[in-house]
């Protein structure tokens, strides 16, 4: 399969994605200039990577959101095409419209950079087919914009269709205020699309996904978008 890469001025977790893609999964990946405007078509799936998109500036994503490439991820996602975003690559999600909501500074106003606990809501997608429903992973945020807040009407949609997908917890699988690290509505740390073709989280598993890390367990996302791809349903 292959993976293609967005790259934005700012972009500083392409390489990590990069890697994971290419080395650890062994997969054929590009990276992806975000001033022209090529075909998606022939990528399998499209990451959106982590950093600070045009430094952040007005707010994160907000930029990006014009940016040439964006168009074509939104043509590639709307046909069926996987996308993943991840922290701001989710952020950018968001600011196209090819996710709900909005995500807002941190509860404590301050940059968080830790390892977490999310419970997996959902094994019924494209990226997490690999994890078990309600299975705990540590996987770690680096952000300040990572609170997650939506409408009553938008969080009962995600709640009824299942688009809620991971969720800050405990160790033990209990999403608890205590659990939640930047204030996010229902915990929540990453949703997908209706078509489920479309994922935006705020953790980086590409920065868990090979045992010299001390932690494998962001390697199943990755590992479910292969099976998807050169297993399709």
């Amino acid at each position: 399969m292959k993976f293609g890469v967005i790259v934005f001025p700012g972009s500083n977790c392409d390489h990590d994605c990069y890697h994971v893609a290419k080395h650890v999964m062994g997969q054929e990946t590009d990276y992806i200039w975000h001033k022209g405007r090529p075909s998606l078509e022939s990528y399998d799936c499209v990451i959106i990577p982590g950093g600070f998109s045009y430094g952040d500036y007005l707010r994160p994503g907000a930029i990006a959101r014009y940016s040439p490439i964006t168009d074509e991820i939104k043509k590639y996602a709307e046909g069926g095409g996987l996308v993943i975003g991840i922290c701001n690559g989710f952020q950018i999600l968001i600011e196209t419209g090819l996710l709900p909501g909005v995500l807002m500074r941190n509860r404590s106003l301050k940059f968080i950079c830790e390892d977490v606990y999310l419970k997996v809501e959902s094994s019924d997608t494209p990226f997490t087919s690999e994890y078990s429903a309600d299975e705990v992973v540590k996987i770690p945020i680096a952000h300040h914009d990572g609170n997650y807040f939506a409408d009553m009407d938008t969080l009962k949609k995600l709640k009824q269709n299942n688009q809620i997908i991971f969720r800050y917890s405990t160790a033990d699988g209990e999403t608890s205020v205590e659990a939640n690290p930047n204030g996010s509505l229902l915990n929540i740390a990453g949703i997908c699309n209706e078509k489920r073709n479309v994922l935006g989280m705020m953790p980086h598993p590409e920065r868990c996904a090979e045992g010299i890390l001390g932690n494998e367990d962001g390697k199943k996302i990755f590992e479910s978008i292969v099976k998807r791809v050169m297993q399709p349903c």
